[in-house]
């Protein structure tokens, strides 16, 4: 079993954060969404991972070798994005008819990783949403099988989305298909679609399962990355290391402080994450995410992403503020 990620977005949502970090790495409860995704596979004992990148594609490299030094890593370059079907099919030399399990970089799901993977059948990850039309969507047959799916479709027949997590067992076939579909140019809202191979399949006499997704983390824009960010802390609970020394200073939890932090006369929290090695002096912070080495003075913060190497001094409510910035807000 191989697994493939593909992070070679822009990120164009998510700017001015994504100018100068792959999406894939923002900071998200002390984590990023990248090692989420990659430890939820390393505890199901994947140990080999395709990664295709783009867009900062050297940061997501320098990030695996770094933080995941165990794991077999190969990388592929995507430099014109033209759709993750077409960016699943670069990885066909690698894998070599194994049997795949490709999840997107930009979303983290809770799922039975361990009985996804253990099922006999090729499997979709399911999810209702009010609004499926900027999803694929999944029909179901009586026998409980997926026997349709569609791109983004204006009028949906189905409120189950796919959320990104897909095990093929026929990767060959897959292959087959996306290949064709690219030879031909058959494209659905202007890119090479991964719903339309995996729909071929279907009609080829593949039988795809269905798994629920327990909860599904969007972290694909500003509001949704922050909402994503207050769930996992209130799941994942508050991580303060026992080094730090905050001088009259309120945490109301839950909260992720990184190491090396000072923090003096001010709130912090709840449902905030700040990166390591961060100055905070008489300021308030709640709802936000802050990178690392960043300088926050006399400032009020609320919904608000801070880039890493910020200094921000003055006044203020809600802020989205990139990488290497520097404000006087007063």
């Amino acid at each position: 079993m191989k697994a493939i990620i593909p992070v070679a977005g822009a990120g164009t949502k998510l700017r001015p954060h994504t100018y100068t970090q792959p999406k894939a790495l923002i900071p998200l409860a002390g984590k990023t969404v990248l090692s989420i995704i990659i430890e939820q596979l390393k505890s199901a004992a994947i140990d080999e991972f395709i990664f295709i990148v783009g867009y900062l594609g050297d940061k997501i490299q320098d990030y695996v070798k770094r933080n995941f030094p165990e794991i077999k890593a190969h990388f592929i370059g995507q430099p014109d994005r033209l759709g993750i079907g077409h960016a699943v099919e670069l990885t066909r030399t690698i894998v070599n008819n194994d049997e795949i399990v490709v999840i997107l970089g930009d979303t983290i799901c809770e799922y039975d990783v361990k009985a996804m993977l253990q099922n006999p059948n090729s499997m979709l990850g399911l999810r209702k949403v009010e609004d499926p039309r900027n999803f694929g969507v999944a029909e179901i047959n009586e026998d409980g099988l997926i026997c349709h799916l569609v791109e983004k479709p204006l009028i949906p027949k189905s409120n189950l989305a796919l959320v990104g997590i897909y095990k093929i067992k026929e990767s060959e076939l897959l292959f087959q298909c996306l290949e064709t579909n690219i030879h031909q140019g058959l494209r659905s809202h202007g890119e090479f679609s991964l719903t339309d191979a995996l729909e071929q399949m279907i009609q080829k006499g593949v039988k795809f399962n269905s798994f629920k997704v327990e909860n599904w983390f969007d972290c694909g824009k500003k509001e949704s990355l922050l909402e994503s960010n207050a769930s996992l802390l209130k799941k994942l609970g508050s991580n303060v290391e026992e080094n730090h020394r905050f001088e009259n200073t309120v945490i109301i939890h839950p909260v992720n402080i990184g190491e090396g932090c000072s923090i003096k006369s001010s709130i912090i929290g709840p449902n905030v994450s700040i990166g390591e090695n961060t100055i905070i002096d008489n300021s308030i912070v709640n709802e936000s995410i802050i990178g690392s080495f960043s300088k926050l003075y006399n400032i009020v913060l609320d919904h608000s992403i801070i880039g890493s190497d910020t200094a921000i001094s003055g006044e203020s409510r809600t802020l989205n503020i990139g990488d290497n910035t520097s404000m006087n807000l007063g």
